[in-house]
């Protein structure tokens, strides 16, 4: 648990550094999340920080228990609302925030703030590597449902990741840094050239 709350706070400082050094250009270009961009998708991150549940509740039920659609809706209002500056001060504010998603544990914070700011990263072709010691924490955490939840079709792939000692699923070969095989579990499309 120790670990984990440390990686965490390791990753949300690394991203505050990096958001941080973005121009104005950045924050508004498309992230790896379909019809996001890079405000869009720290709106999102920084939503627990910000909103109380029962704010969240309200809007799941308008979405009549889609949680998806009320995060996209909350994310599009909150991005309107707040500045860049605004986004970056909550998640400077927030590097220990003990948020945790429904029945992720502090694995699922730390996988959290890692896809997402892997969404921004690759998108915006930045080269950060999360560290692998993060990247294990979150493929330890990773079971079936939770790769059932994004909807990734995997099946008759077996996912070998090049840099880091983990393997996914059986079938034909999928190389690739762990980083990138982790964004594909999630349903993300990959720029050309990085999985092989």
């Amino acid at each position: 648990m120790t670990d984990i709350r440390a990686a965490i706070r390791a990753e949300r400082r690394d991203q505050a550094e990096l958001l941080e050094s973005l121009t104005p250009q950045q924050w508004d270009a498309p992230s790896l999340c379909e019809g996001w961009t890079v405000k869009h998708v720290v709106a999102h991150t920084t939503l627990p920080y910000r909103s109380k549940g029962t704010r969240v509740v309200l809007e799941i039920l308008k979405s009549a228990g889609r949680f998806n659609h009320a995060s996209d809706r909350m994310a599009r209002k909150d991005a309107r609302a707040l500045s860049t500056n605004d986004l970056l001060d909550v998640v400077k504010a927030n590097v220990g925030h003990p948020w945790t998603p429904p029945g992720g544990g502090p694995a699922g914070a730390l996988s959290h703030d890692v896809i997402h700011g892997l969404d921004i990263t690759v998108a915006l072709g930045l080269d950060r590597l999360v560290p692998h010691d993060r990247l294990r924490l979150v493929f330890d955490a990773m079971t079936p449902a939770s790769v059932r939840y994004f909807g990734a079709d995997l099946a008759g792939r077996q996912l070998i990741a090049t840099d880091l000692d983990w393997t996914f699923g059986d079938g034909a070969p999928t190389r690739g840094r762990a980083q990138d095989l982790l964004l594909l579990v999630c349903g993300r499309t990959l720029p050309e050239g990085r999985l092989r």
